[in-house]
């Protein structure tokens, strides 16, 4: 077997954790420490890892040849930039960065020096998305509801950044289409960003998705369902699980010949995928991206385009807000 891949991970509150607890553990990587600008924080996490806790960035990049970065959003760049500049490969957390030309800047100094840039879009290697992926075929309509508590991490950005991401890029992925049009609503109640918002978005085809996202509710809810011509998904993210009610082969002739009920139409196709944590699995890919074993899932530029999207999601709240009070 090779050499286990020296990692790192920079920022350790709740999700970084995760992250080397992780890492302690997956074949082919070794935990080489930890860095936070907390530094009892780092130091905790280490003991309880049995790992280091280093005193600087630079340091911790002096002991790793790849390194996720899961500190605040507005330290992505910069983050990420140093990283790049020691020729380490970095998974990013998302969003990629809190602005399109920071998120520009990273997938373009990561190509100009040959890292491998990946940004940890975790949902992707959600057991319902995965489960869901064979049966996928031109999805025309997509609803999701994607609400949580208030917690003060996230709060730096708007809901858009913090969890609506989420789901724009898995449109994104599910879609594959330019996106024609965007029209969008929030508001800020706890903070003076946006907590609660709304967006349509509408692609070349004329598929549709209507995305909500809040982090004022008082429980956890990741939805997501799906129409396409062969029937309809209904993912349960949070879960793991789901159903697809497809359309029988003769669904229309039944319909003609006075079908009783929805149940008459369609037949439900089990999903299945194999058991996984999301977050393991993501920092699985990572590696062997790293490797060349396999491609990265979620690249770079994968995590420029949803960053996209959320500014144009932004832009149009602006100009809802703004046509409102003329």
């Amino acid at each position: 077997m090779s050499t286990p891949l020296a990692v790192g991970v920079a920022g350790v509150g709740a999700l970084g954790y995760h992250h080397a607890r992780h890492y302690r553990t997956l074949p082919g990587a070794r935990l080489a420490g930890v860095y936070d600008a907390r530094a009892e924080r780092a130091q905790q996490v280490a003991a309880e890892l049995g790992t280091t806790a280093f005193p600087s960035l630079d340091a911790l990049l002096d002991a790793v040849e790849a390194i996720s970065i899961a500190v605040p959003t507005t330290h992505h760049h910069p983050v990420g930039m140093a990283a790049i500049a020691r020729g380490r490969h970095l998974l990013v957390e998302k969003p990629l960065a809190a602005t399109i030309a920071e998120a520009e800047a990273l997938v373009t100094a990561a190509e100009r020096a040959g890292v491998v840039l990946v940004t940890g879009h975790v949902e992707r290697f959600n057991r319902a998305i995965r489960s869901a992926a064979p049966h996928l075929s031109s999805p025309r309509y997509i609803e999701a509801d994607r609400v949580a508590p208030f917690a003060v991490r996230g709060s730096d950005v708007a809901v858009i950044l913090d969890l609506m991401i989420h789901d724009l890029d898995l449109v994104l992925a599910l879609v594959h289409e330019p996106v024609t049009d965007v029209r969008a609503s929030g508001i800020g109640i706890l903070t003076p960003s946006v907590d609660i918002a709304t967006a349509r978005i509408e692609f070349a085809s004329g598929a549709v998705a209507n995305l909500t996202a809040s982090r004022l509710a008082r429980e956890r809810v990741r939805k997501l369902r799906i129409f396409q011509p062969s029937g309809y998904f209904s993912l349960d993210l949070a879960a793991g699980s789901g159903d697809y009610l497809r359309l029988r082969p003769d669904a229309m002739a039944r319909l003609a010949a006075g079908a009783p009920d929805l149940a008459a139409l369609v037949e439900r196709v089990p999903l299945e995928a194999p058991e996984g944590d999301a977050l393991a699995l993501e920092l699985a890919n990572f590696l062997a991206a790293v490797r060349g074993t396999e491609p990265a899932a979620v690249t770079g530029g994968d995590g420029l385009e949803a960053l996209r999207l959320a500014d144009r999601v932004l832009g149009a709240m602006s100009a809802a807000a703004a046509a409102a009070v003329r």
